[in-house]
């Protein structure tokens, strides 16, 4: 049974035990009935191919909560387009599948361009927005949940669960972050343990208890890719099209709402996935590339609340990130140790010394581009340049899935 300790200052829901799944089910047929439910799922070719989205299809095939279903394919081609349509369309939902690579699609994205308006490359940053606008656009869901399709061990626990806090009118949440534990013969979830949860407890030694830092702190699993928000939220929101999209929606949400709407809720016992590779000498990909891009976030959001940022701070960052990390790890060994774990010290600690020269390439450029953004411009200031923006979004998605 989980604990039911109450972290930081944002709302935390555990899950004790195991899930009556058909009394929260029919509770949230009931809620999709006054706000109705959309699911995004950003989505590659390859994980179409992989054994872990089968389970995820099957499930969602038996929700009958959902108001409509949004797919939105990155990396993908006309033929894989046509086979990632016919995948989806054994959803009995009201399903629409986004090709984001697309010469429809492609085209919307040079009128923003034409207006000043970037969104980045693909990715799933912008994929997941695009999908946001398309939703908007309908004028029919009032809150968006969104996870993704290589979660190995899904269940419909972990989606009414993720749904139920922000549907639900009786506790009425406009943010819900999902997390759990990444944990089978031994600890994943590296850059959470070895570097987020290192860094932001190193800039509060040195800022002292910023409220963005101990805001960021509060969450169990700041990169956890599961999260539902109320469609107005979704609106306003500005998201990266980086690797720092999950630190970068957080500040945010931080920015946008009230604490006390904020909430993060235990998904399921334990969460596999597919696991990066670290490429520590390649700064340009896997571990090391994501974790460049949410020091850099970090860094962003900390200026934008008024911490400076000088080169003498940042080399300070760097040692005192070095040792906390080091002590971190010893914690973990012997919290492996205790629960019979396998665990690698020196793996662990070259983790740590990699996020090391991640944080001093990216207080370099940062120092080099401080106001560099990789922020896409949320869905007013659009609508705002081009009025009937979400309308050609929509008859666009329409065509292509007609």
């Amino acid at each position: 049974m989980a604990d039911f300790y109450q972290t930081g200052v944002v709302a935390t829901f555990h899950r004790f035990g195991k899930v009556d799944l058909d009394r929260m089910e029919n509770e949230l047929t009931e809620f999709n009935r006054h706000r109705p439910i959309a699911l995004v799922l950003p989505s590659t070719y390859a994980e179409l191919e992989a054994p872990a989205i089968k389970k995820i299809v099957e499930d969602i095939q038996k929700v009958t909560y959902l108001n409509e279903i949004v797919v939105t394919m990155g990396r993908t081609d006309e033929a894989q387009f046509k086979k990632a349509k016919k995948f989806f369309s054994s959803f009995p939902q009201r399903t629409r599948v986004i090709w984001n690579t697309g010469s429809a699609i492609g085209r919307l994205y040079g009128l923003l361009e034409e207006n000043g308006l970037f969104v980045g490359d693909d990715g799933k940053g912008r994929s997941c927005w695009t999908a946001y606008g398309y939703i908007l656009s309908r004028e029919e869901s009032k809150v968006i949940a969104l996870h993704d399709c290589d979660i190995v061990n899904y269940s419909r626990e972990l989606l009414g669960r993720l749904c139920y806090p922000v549907a639900s009118p009786n506790i009425d949440y406009v943010f819900c972050k999902g997390y759990y534990a990444r944990v089978t013969d031994r600890m994943h979830g590296r850059v959470t343990r070895l570097f987020v949860t290192p860094i932001i407890r190193s800039l509060e030694k040195l800022f002292g208890p910023l409220p963005l830092l101990v805001y960021l702190d509060s969450f169990r699993y700041p990169l956890a890719g599961e999260f539902s928000m109320s469609a107005d939220l979704a609106r306003i929101n500005r998201i990266p099209a980086d690797w720092g999209i999950e630190v970068e929606t957080l500040a945010e949400v931080y920015r946008n709402c009230a604490l006390k709407r904020i909430c993060q809720v235990e998904l399921c016992e334990t969460y596999e996935h597919k696991h990066q590779p670290l490429s520590a000498e390649n700064p340009k990909t896997g571990l090391m590339k994501m974790s460049i891009d949410i020091a850099k976030a970090i860094f962003r959001n900390l200026a934008i609340e008024g911490a400076a940022l000088s080169e003498s701070f940042l080399n300070t960052l760097v040692v005192n990130y070095l040792r906390t990390a080091q002590d971190t790890i010893k914690c973990y060994h012997d919290d492996a140790a205790i629960n019979g774990l396998y665990f690698d010290r020196h793996q662990e600690t070259a983790m740590v010394e990699a996020f090391t020269r991640a944080i001093q390439i990216a207080g370099q450029d940062f120092q080099e581009n401080p106001l560099y953004s990789p922020l896409i411009p949320n869905w007013n200031r659009v609508t705002s340049a081009i009025p009937d923006f979400l309308e050609k979004l929509n008859e666009t998605v329409e065509q292509e899935n007609a």
